[in-house]
This record gives structure tokens, C-alpha cells and sequence, in this order.
């Protein structure tokens, strides 16, 4: 099956194994570092067997999501034939110091897994730093040893930089595979994730694509969002999460299409509009249109993020961060969508609640917001 995968003219819907059910009601990703989270493995398998059960086969996880790789193990491969799915996983730099440390993390994630081999294995995360990272510990020559050796059957990297930063491993690293880039409709022409040209930088060189955040954390999916309506009134037997799923797979050079889905609603959905997905006609784009423009014209908090703020915070509060994440939910109007960034951003600082309106900050804030009161406004939405 892996073999012929890459050769896919149609993408199929894969299952990211990034937000998980859970019965402590956490969100689950790549912040919960050293975390155990307490997964709804009943419902995690009852989704499994649905997505298998439809033909589709490609399962997504990563060493950093926590508790992730075991609930894979647990829930697919220990419950279904091993030529019946294809798993990837990742590599992460950051928690390599010396390229011993690669083998280490390969071997923990082959056990948590349960796997003899892979099917997939990217380089976690590239862009920036991470890119010489890469070079310095000779992570390419590690993963094409591994491939040498049977134990993964196609190497790739995820991908968050610029690009000309992808443009350049390209140029560098032929042996890349396939490639995993987020792109949705939102981030197409974002000068910040760049989607419309990364895509185009890996359609040039031919090199497939795995598609990440094609519903952006789920905000793409909001009914209640500033665009949601308009999307419902035009096609109201179709959910809004579909438009963004169309838009993705109306693009060419696709393995598959990764969802992050939480909830079995969510998977049955994505299932629905995937089975006779249809590209996007003129008229679905030209309103697509419509809601990016909808969106980036909501009123925000003039946050410029200039920092001056924080340092002088008491509580040790990220403000620009979490100014930034109100931002998000007065577009998107759903707290779940903004929790899982917000538990990362206050791992190490204060939350929105523990402000104490000393406005001290207000005090340094060229903007003049007033960050006491947009702070009790963020807490009880994700506090």
C-alpha cells in the first residue's frame, strides 16, 4: 500500500493523531509536554474503525504529542492488520543534543507504536533554526539510513518557514519524499505562513504534499464564527468545515488532507464530505472570497505586539500572546478553538485570570489598549 500511496491522483481525508478525544477535557498537542492525558480510548477506536472502515488508511502522529504514539498503538495497530493502514510519525530537533539522540527517539517511538517499521517519517517542524539543526546532527543521513534498513518506507519533513527556506532544503535534499505544509483558505495569501507559495515552491520541484491545518485548529469549522453563516445560507446540508476540506483538495500534488479531529461528529463529517469530494466551482471560491474578506475586517484588540507590556507584568502574563488569542476568538467565536494554544502559551506564565488590574502594563502600552479589561474578557473563555 505505501508504495503506491505517493502516486494518489485523488487525496484522501487522513486522521491526525494531534487532538484526541479526551475524558479530562484537555485539547491535547503538542503543548502537553510531559503531560498524561487521560484519552477516550472507547471513542478513539470507535473512530479508528469508522475511518478504516470507509476506506481511508493514513494515520498522522508525532514523538511530541503527548500520550498520542501509545493511543495509536492501542487503538490501531494493536486492533487491525498491519497492511490495512499506513502510519507517520516525526522526528523532532529539539529534543536531539547529539545524533545519538535520533536512534533514541526513533527506537521510543517504534515501541510506543507497537511497529516494526513506518510508512511515513518527516523531520518535525522545519524552518528557521531547526533547518542547520538538520545539517549539524546529519538528521537526512540518519533518516535515509533508516530507510535503507526497512525500518520506514517513505522519509519527508514537515514544514513551517519561509519560502525561500523551503525553496533551499529542495535544492539540497532530493531525497525528500513528500513534504507536509499548512495550507487552508485563510493562510493562502497570509504573509505570515505563506501557503499559496510554499505550495507552489513543492509543486516545482514535484515533490507530493501532506496537507496539515487544512480547518486551521478547527476555526474553519465555527458556525457561529463572523463567516460561518454566510457559508451555512449558501449550502445549508453541508457544514462549514467542508468548504475548507473542498478548498484543500481542489489543489493538485496531494497525498492527503490531515484533520485533527476530536470527536467522532467531527470524523463522521469529514468522512461525509470526502466520499465523492468535489473541487471548488468559480462561484464557491468567489464566496470563500467573501469570508476572507469578512474576516480579516472584524474589529480587533490594536495589539502591535511591541512587547513593551509584559516585562513589566507582575503576574508573568504573555499579554501580546493572549491579546492575540482574543483577537482569534472574536473572528471565530469558539473558545474550544483557541484553548489548546492557550494552555501552550501559559505553561510557563500567568493565565488571563491571574491578572490582579494593577495596569502597570497599561502604563508602557504605546496603543493604549485597555489590557486589564481585555484580560477579564479572555479568562472565562478558556480559564
Amino acid at each position: 500500500m505505501s508504495d503506491t500511496y505517493l502516486g494518489e491522483s485523488t487525496p484522501k481525508l487522513g486522521f491526525g493523531f494531534m487532538r484526541l478525544p479526551r475524558l479530562d477535557g484537555g485539547g491535547g498537542g503538542f503543548g502537553d509536554f510531559g503531560a498524561t492525558p487521560q484519552f477516550d480510548l472507547p471513542q478513539i477506536e470507535k473512530m479508528v474503525d469508522y475511518f478504516l472502515d470507509h476506506g481511508f488508511t493514513y494515520f498522522d502522529t508525532a514523538f511530541v504529542y503527548a500520550g498520542s504514539e501509545e493511543a495509536m498503538r492501542k487503538t490501531l495497530v494493536e486492533r487491525h492488520p498491519r497492511d490495512k493502514f499506513t502510519i507517520a510519525s516525526k522526528l523532532n530537533l529539539m529534543f536531539v543534543n547529539a545524533p545519538d539522540d535520533m536512534l533514541a527517539q526513533f527506537n521510543t517511538t517504534r515501541e510506543r507504536l507497537g511497529a516494526d517499521y513506518l510508512d511515513f517519517y518527516l523531520l518535525h517542524a522545519l524552518g528557521g533554526p531547526s533547518i542547520q539543526k538538520a545539517e549539524d546532527m546529519k538528521a537526512w543521513d540518519f533518516v535515509k539510513g533508516l530507510k535503507e534498513q526497512g525500518l520506514i518506507r517513505h522519509l519527508g519533513f514537515s514544514f513551517h518557514g519561509t519560502p525561500e527556506e523551503l525553496d533551499g532544503i529542495f535544492r539540497k535534499h532530493p531525497e525528500a519524499e513528500f513534504v507536509q505544509l499548512q495550507i487552508n483558505y485563510l493562510d493562502w495569501e497570509s504573509p505570515q505562513t505563506q501557503s499559496r507559495r510554499v505550495y507552489e515552491i513543492a509543486r516545482r520541484y514535484n515533490v507530493p504534499i501532506t496537507v496539515m491545518e487544512p480547518i486551521k485548529g478547527g476555526q474553519l469549522a465555527s458556525e457561529e464564527s463572523v463567516f460561518g453563516a454566510e457559508l451555512k445560507k449558501a449550502a445549508p446540508d453541508v457544514s462549514v468545515a467542508s468548504w475548507a476540506l473542498r478548498y484543500v483538495a481542489s489543489l493538485d500534488g496531494l497525498i492527503t488532507i490531515l484533520s485533527g479531529m476530536s470527536a467522532f461528529e467531527q470524523l463522521a463529517d469529514n468522512v461525509k464530505t470526502f466520499e465523492g469530494i468535489e473541487k471548488l466551482t468559480d462561484a464557491d471560491r468567489a464566496l470563500l472570497d467573501r469570508a476572507i474578506e469578512t474576516i480579516n475586517s472584524v474589529p480587533s484588540v490594536p495589539c502591535t505586539r511591541c512587547n513593551y507590556c509584559a516585562p513589566n507584568c507582575p503576574q508573568k502574563i504573555n499579554i501580546p500572546a493572549l491579546i492575540g488569542l482574543y483577537n482569534e476568538y472574536l473572528v471565530y467565536r469558539s473558545a474550544d478553538g483557541i484553548k489548546r494554544t492557550y494552555g501552550f502559551m501559559t505553561g510557563q506564565g500567568g493565565k488571563a485570570g491571574d491578572c490582579v488590574a494593577c495596569k502597570t502594563c497599561e502604563e508602557h502600552c504605546p496603543q493604549r489598549i485597555d489590557i486589564a479589561d481585555t484580560l477579564l474578557k479572555l479568562s472565562p473563555l478558556v480559564d
